[in-house]
């Protein structure tokens, strides 16, 4: 059984690196890290080392998805769960790993979508950083959603091969699941996609209610596509604003979410698929919504 402790970086594919930088430090909030390679913008979001990397791209999307293990003897069962299910990996470098401040990583391409996913360790003891907030007081990356024409595929492959914990689904259309036993409702969202598997959105957690506000009157004064809320989740409990960055990739910011505990947790619910239980307070997404970015 895999063990994870939360999502921790997440890669993005951006097409003009300047203009991004701009946006991810003054808009979403993230403090600027110095990692020892300049063709990648880092960032910081908790007290990881980074959270967030920009790399230049010709398209918009998610390069890369990583979790951090709870400790070293995950490795074991990981690689033997990742062969079982004939899924390519390699070792993350050692040039990289110091590149990163990290033990040791695993480097996997899921078998149905090509997606990135990456699993680490970070030295023990575990160094903490601190994150400075600018415009928010982020706690932390929430999740990453992506939708796929083989939804069923990848809902199992997470769930039974990786052991990732299901929380909640909303009929025939998107599973929410935790890294088991991060307490998080949702640490990854698998949705549904009629065609072609692609970038959904992905979350920034705060511990502020009046982030969301305060995040909602930039949006405003930069003409910033706002493409859903503000609003609250009934399936998680959150609040939440979801938003375009200059690629128009989807963001979000959530405040508050339900937790579940390592043993006796309530079982998942399949929910039907109505707007109210996407936004009890009525709000619609826009077209836009969740529609750029590859995988």
């Amino acid at each position: 059984m895999i063990r994870f402790n939360r999502l921790s970086r997440v890669d993005l594919y951006v097409t003009d690196l300047a203009r991004s930088r701009e946006f991810y430090e003054q808009i979403v909030g993230l403090e600027p890290v110095t990692t020892g390679d300049g063709s990648i913008a880092s960032y910081r979001c908790s007290d990881d080392f980074v959270s967030v990397r920009l790399v230049p791209g010709k398209t918009p999307g998610l390069s890369a998805a990583a979790w951090e293990l709870q400790d070293s003897a995950q490795f074991e069962p990981l690689e033997r769960a990742l062969r079982s299910s004939d899924t390519t990996y390699a070792p993350v470098s050692q040039e990289e790993c110091a590149l990163l401040r990290i033990e040791r990583g695993l480097r996997a391409r899921d078998p149905h979508n090509g997606t990135t996913l990456e699993f680490f360790t970070f030295a023990a003891p575990r160094e903490r950083h601190v994150f400075s907030p600018t415009s928010a007081k982020i706690m932390q990356l929430g999740h990453v959603v992506f939708a796929t024409p083989k939804y069923e595929e990848t809902v199992a492959y997470f769930e039974r091969v990786l052991n990732f914990a299901r929380s909640d689904a909303v009929e025939n259309s998107i599973t929410f699941m935790r890294s088991f036993p991060n307490p998080f409702h949702h640490g990854i969202g698998v949705a549904r996609a009629e065609k072609t598997p692609h970038f959904h959105h992905l979350n920034f957690m705060v511990s502020d209610i009046d982030d969301v506000g305060r995040l909602h009157t930039r949006l405003k004064k930069g003409r910033i596509p706002i493409v859903y809320g503000p609003g609250r989740h009934p399936i998680s409990t959150s609040i939440f604003l979801y938003f375009l960055d200059p690629d128009g990739m989807t963001l979000e910011y959530s405040f508050g979410m339900e937790t579940f505990p390592e043993e006796a947790a309530r079982e998942p619910r399949l929910l039907p698929r109505r707007p109210e239980w996407s936004d009890s307070w009525g709000s619609v997404p826009a077209p836009e919504f969740g529609k750029v970015g590859v995988l």
